[in-house]
Order: C-alpha cells, then sequence, then structure tokens
C-alpha cells in the first residue's frame, strides 16, 4: 500500500457513525458486567491469536516513508522518565464510563480490542476482541526493534551505524524495507517468538518468511511490549529502553493519530500500523503507545480489523483509545 499522505492532528476527534445492530444491543449488558469486572482489577477473559490466512507478499506490507537518518542512540546514562503520583479513580466513576467505551467499540465494521495499564495507579483495563488474532501491520516494527536490542544484549553487543540508521526510518518513518532487513538481521520468526516468549507475551505469532506486517497479536499482549519499553520490570536495559522511546517520540507529523487522542498533552510516545488484507480490501489499523493523561502514564494499544477505509479505521481506535482512558481515569 502507499504511504499515508495526509497529516492529521495529534489528538483527531472521533467522527460520529451509526449505532450498531440487534447483536450489540443483545450484548450490550453482558459487557458492560465484564468490563466492570476487569476495572476493578478482576481477570477477563483474553483473546488468543489465530493465524492470518492472508498471504501478504513483501510488496504489499504495511507502507511507510523513505530516507532518514539515525537521531537517537542508546547512552548508558539514560534513564525511566519520572512517573507522576495522582488520586485513583473511584469505582462508580469507573462503571459509569463502560457505558462510553462500550459504545465506541460497537461502532467497529469489524472487531477491535484495547488494553490500558495505568503506571501511575497499576489499575488495568482489557476489553473487546476475545479469542481474536489481529494483524499487527507496522505495529510489529516496535517488536522488531524491541527483539533486535534484546539479542545485542545477550551477545554484548551494540546496534551497528547502519542499523541505527535503519532502526529510525523503520519506526519514524515506517520503512518497509528497513524493517525487512532488521527482520532478517534478528532471524525473523523464529528470532522474534523466542524474544516474545521471553518478554511475556504469549499470544503473539510472527509472521513467516520476511511477512512481519502479519504477525497476530492481542491487545493485552501490545501491552505486555509496552511494559518491557517503558518501565525498569523489564528484560531491555535502561539505553536500549530509552533509545525506544526517542524513536517512538520522533515518528514523522503524518503518524501522530492513534492513542494520542487519549492524551491530554503532546507527552506521548507511539507506533502505527495500517494495511488492506489482499482477499478483502478491509483495512487493519492499529496504535500503540505511551501517553500522559491528566498526570496518569497510559501504556495503551488499540487493535483492529475489518474497517472499510484506513480513515474510518483511525476514527474508530482514536474514539476507543479516548473511551478506554475515560473509562480507566474518569473525571
Amino acid at each position: 500500500m502507499s504511504k499515508r499522505s495526509r497529516g492529521r492532528r495529534r489528538r483527531a476527534k472521533p467522527r460520529s457513525r451509526s449505532r450498531a445492530g440487534i447483536l450489540y444491543a443483545v450484548v450490550g449488558v453482558t459487557a458492560v458486567a465484564v468490563l466492570t469486572a476487569v476495572l476493578l482489577n478482576q481477570s477477563a477473559p483474553a483473546g488468543t491469536a489465530v493465524s492470518s490466512s492472508d498471504g501478504l507478499s513483501p510488496s504489499v506490507q504495511p507502507s511507510g516513508g523513505s530516507g532518514g537518518t539515525a537521531s537517537a542512540k542508546p547512552s548508558a546514562t539514560a534513564t525511566e522518565p519520572a512517573r507522576k503520583p495522582t488520586a485513583k479513580a473511584t469505582k462508580a466513576a469507573s462503571v459509569a464510563g463502560t457505558d462510553t467505551l462500550r459504545d465506541a467499540v460497537s461502532r467497529a465494521a469489524g472487531a477491535t480490542s484495547v488494553a490500558v495499564t495505568d503506571l501511575t495507579t497499576g489499575r488495568t483495563l482489557d476489553y473487546g476482541g476475545a479469542g481474536h488474532g489481529f494483524a499487527c501491520a507496522s505495529i510489529a516494527k516496535l517488536d522488531v526493534l524491541a527483539t533486535l536490542l534484546l539479542e545485542d544484549q545477550d551477545k554484548g553487543t551494540e546496534l551497528t551505524a547502519a542499523e541505527q540508521a535503519l532502526a529510525t526510518k523503520m519506526i519514524e518513518h515506517s520503512d518497509n524495507a528497513a524493517a525487512d532487513s532488521l527482520y532478517t538481521t534478528l532471524g525473523k520468526a523464529p528470532g522474534m517468538d523466542a524474544a516474545n516468549k521471553r518478554f511475556g507475551m504469549t499470544s503473539t505469532h510472527s509472521g513467516e518468511g520476511i511477512l512481519w506486517g502479519v504477525t497476530t497479536t492481542t491487545a493485552a499482549d501490545q501491552v505486555t511490549l509496552l511494559r518491557q519499553v517503558f518501565t525498569s520490570s523489564s528484560l531491555l536495559s535502561t539505553a536500549s529502553r530509552a533509545y525506544i522511546q526517542g524513536l517512538l517520540s520522533q515518528v514523522e507529523s503524518d503518524q501522530r493519530w492513534g492513542v494520542s487522542a487519549a492524551a491530554t498533552s503532546d507527552d506521548y510516545e507511539l507506533k502505527n500500523g495500517w494495511l488492506p488484507r489482499s482477499t478483502t480490501g478491509l483495512w487493519v489499523v492499529n496504535s500503540t503507545g505511551r501517553v500522559d493523561r491528566d498526570g496518569h502514564q497510559l501504556l495503551i494499544s488499540v487493535l483492529s480489523d475489518g474497517n472499510p477505509t484506513m480513515d474510518q479505521g483511525i476514527d474508530l481506535i482514536e474514539s476507543v483509545a479516548k473511551a478506554a482512558a475515560e473509562a480507566l481515569l474518569p473525571g
């Protein structure tokens, strides 16, 4: 597919869309009950990955820009950003917020799922997409880089200057050729699957051959990966985490949509993915990252597929991201 050409506001307001059909009315009450349990830190059904039947070739991997040079380098003195403590959300307000989230998810033309962790309070939310494996598209590039850095740590080596240049293109510009090269360097699916197992990502399955874009995952697994990037309880070193964070903070301006809709400031880092499936023409649209919301540091991932257009997918995930953050942090 071609690179997304038009820019978007950092926190674009989702468009209104028609209500879902009778099916959503039938399951609505159950959905509220499940989400309420999750908001109260109880367990909820987790989605499991399924293999993709779409035999994508490298030419139809999620598209990215071209060019760019290395603009961030691991630093031995890098430190994790300070997290601001704030008050916990009340039980009553959390329950009230489930209606907005349920309504946002109900607008999906296909499947959608969201997971959020509040690093400030420790509260979590995981909603939608149970039993469904989502194709990663270009959010797999974050996994590629984390795996490559972990492998280098194991070997006691660092990224070469050439690998750093490729990493910058891959993350900041979503360049596919750079991802192809680095995915090959880390050992393709066997290498990334081995790292993901160590990261604790139990429902993510890497794409075969060079097809990193059809790696399947869940929103909960993507938040698990974000914890490796944004918390000290990580297999990645402080320097590796700071390096990834630096690249995520500098994605090009026309790719700053998605989970950034949940932020209340310009303090966020993210990676997005978008991909039209060759068998259906419907769009996978995903977004994952860290946002600041009223002083709370949220790790948030929203995954979707079956979108009629890319723009409709973007509007959906922005609406779901914002609603999920409001449900977790009402007020």
